[in-house]
């Protein structure tokens, strides 16, 4: 016995038992083994792409913020800004940080619309 997935092309081939009904059972248990398998392996991938994205590398290159206490400055490097008020932000001064936040992330939702 022989069974062809025409979605998917996967191909199984039967030939356990005497009876051809026997065998086409085993090989659709196969068949649907393998494309449950499938049907997993693809939603893995999706999962891992997804929490890759969210994640990111982990690279000194994606740090979104330097607090430097010997300079007395805070720079975000998302935005590019730089603060010299390092001890009024870890005092919890952080309304022109967010300010700066929000208007760039306003000013990218004009580009992009």
């Amino acid at each position: 016995m022989r069974l062809t997935h025409l979605p998917t092309g996967i191909v199984i081939s039967c030939q356990d038992e005497k009876s051809q009904l026997k065998n086409r059972d085993k090989a659709m248990k196969v068949l649907r083994a393998r494309l449950y398998a499938l049907k997993q392996k693809e939603q893995h991938e999706a999962e891992a792409a997804v929490r890759k994205n969210q994640v990111g590398s982990g690279d000194r290159s994606e740090k979104i913020r330097t607090y430097n206490f010997p300079q007395g400055r805070v720079t975000d490097h998302r935005i590019g800004l730089d603060l010299y008020k390092i001890w009024d932000i870890m005092d919890g001064d952080l309304q022109e940080l967010t300010e700066a936040l929000q208007k760039a992330e306003e000013t990218e939702k004009l580009i992009r619309a």
